[in-house]
């Protein structure tokens, strides 16, 4: 599993991605985090604002920092 956050460095992309690692790593999920910068990739996934979360190339949310129990249900959907 891949999970990209999606954001140049604002304030709620680095919340966002804290979040995502503190759970794969509590929950011992095997998936691969990723930081996403560069606004043309950004840009390819289709989103107006960051952060933005990705798992498995399907984009979950943007613009806002999920809940942990929302974050948690995707990546078990995934």
């Amino acid at each position: 599993m891949v999970i990209k956050i999606l954001g140049a460095g604002c304030s709620k992309c680095k919340v966002l991605e804290a979040h995502v690692r503190e759970l794969v790593s509590k929950h011992n999920i095997a998936a691969t985090v990723e930081k996403v910068t560069e606004i043309r990739d950004i840009m390819k996934y289709g989103i107006l604002s960051t952060p933005g979360l990705v798992i498995n190339e399907k984009v979950k949310s943007s613009g806002n920092v999920p809940k942990d129990e929302q974050i948690l249900n995707w990546i078990n959907e995934a």
